[in-house]
């Protein structure tokens, strides 16, 4: 028996997802405090578990509709690498083993954050998937919770502003990769999605235009508000805004002229002009609140 499939499904490519864990460690300035690192490197662990053990339930519950689809037909378990008896087993053995670091550690209110987002997304995966709008506001909740666990692991303490950035910036993203399948309906005639049909390129267009602009103005709230800049000991943070406003044209410019919003992962690792904004805000940002 061959691992690679096992750990295919695991999806380990998505865990880049559950970076948004150390946000509270960076932006509470405490990078360099040894054990929030340490703290915050668990909590990332603990927390890409766990969604490991969601992705098994999800493809153990979409097997048939993923046979149909051009892609997650390779997935492991629509391909039949991987069977369904296999699949659980993997679930439980994911879920176990984030709980089991979590206690361990002594970081018990963390796996309390974990379990939440755990129950939220069984109910995505059961039900709550084929409600379109629904379905992006879990998604954006669950990168909430990622926040909010990263904050409970380290004890930074989190300005309500930063919390509400990262809902929206999540919920843009959902709405760009809704367009990929709105734009595969119209194209194929085929719903990638149960609930596609409920959604169409004018919304799309317009729910991202909202989301992106409700972000940035929550970011630069962010880098202005009271607590914030006398916490980190500088008032310059609005600059960093500049950055932010670039990537989100960046995004909508790569979603919607291009046409390839569907996978954020994929734009991040392979959009150059977006690894380069993005290393220019994390340089600006760590040399406004380290140096």
């Amino acid at each position: 028996m061959t691992l690679r499939p096992y750990i295919s499904l695991m999806r380990p490519r998505h865990y880049i997802k559950n970076l948004f864990v150390m946000i509270p460690a960076f932006f509470g300035g405490a990078m360099g405090n040894a054990s929030c690192l340490t703290a915050a490197l668990i909590c990332f662990l603990a927390f890409s578990l766990a969604c490991s053990s969601i992705y098994c339930l999800n493809d153990i519950i979409d097997v048939e509709a993923d046979k149909a689809h051009p892609l997650k037909r390779l997935r492991p378990v629509a391909s039949g690498a991987v069977s369904k008896s296999g699949a659980y087993v993997l679930m439980v053995l994911c879920l176990a083993a984030s709980a089991g670091l979590t206690l361990a550690t002594g970081m018990a209110e963390t796996l309390g954050v974990i379990l939440i987002y755990y129950i939220l997304n069984v109910a995505y995966c059961l039900k709550l998937k084929e409600l379109a709008i629904v379905d992006v506001c879990i998604i954006s909740l669950g990168f909430a919770l990622r926040l909010i666990a990263g904050g409970v692991a380290t004890g930074v303490v989190l300005s309500q502003w930063i919390v509400l950035v990262s809902f929206m910036l999540t919920l843009f993203l959902a709405f760009a990769k809704r367009r990929d399948d709105v734009v595969m309906m119209n194209e194929t005639g085929h719903a990638p999605r149960r609930n596609t049909g409920r959604y169409n390129l004018t919304f799309i267009n317009q729910a991202i235009t909202i989301t992106g602009a409700v972000m940035i103005v929550c970011y630069i709230m962010y880098t202005v508000s009271p607590d914030v800049t006398q916490r980190l000991g500088t008032d310059k943070l609005y600059l960093t805004s500049i950055l932010v406003v670039l990537e989100v044209l960046r995004y909508i410019q790569v979603a919607v002229v291009d046409g390839k919003g569907g996978d954020p992962i994929r734009i991040v690792t392979k959009d150059r002009v977006t690894q380069v904004i993005l290393l220019s805000w994390i340089a600006v940002f760590l040399f406004l609140i380290y140096i």
